[in-house]
């Protein structure tokens, strides 16, 4: 996959997971998680609980595997790399976050519309 796309993924994972984890748990605290990809270097900041932290680097590590040349949604995937407890559990993030993150930006724009 390209670094672009690589990145795009990254930013995905860390906004989603920081809403959910934000809104759903006490105890976040702020992480740098460090791994490269194609020999270039991320830091990624995050402000998660101890239990989203392990999850988050859990998708960062299984991205990093992606055999893909053109990544596919991961539901849609032929050769799934998550096991079925981070699956589940990735997915109930992504779903929670992208109903109200999707919300919001639905409400801002109408906000913007009636000034």
């Amino acid at each position: 996959m390209t670094e672009k796309k690589f990145e795009t993924e990254i930013d995905t994972l860390k906004k989603f997971y920081e809403y959910y984890c934000k809104n759903k748990h006490d105890n976040l605290k702020k992480n740098v998680v460090k791994f490269s990809y194609n020999n270039k270097n991320y830091n990624i900041q995050l402000s998660l609980c101890e239990e989203c932290i392990n999850n988050i680097k859990y998708s960062f590590e299984r991205l990093q595997e992606c055999k893909h040349e053109i990544k596919p949604r991961c539901r849609n995937c032929s050769q799934p790399c998550y096991d079925k407890t981070h699956w589940k559990n990735t997915a109930k993030v992504m779903k929670y976050s992208a109903i109200r993150l999707g919300l919001s930006s639905i409400k801002q724009k109408v906000k913007n519309i009636f000034k």
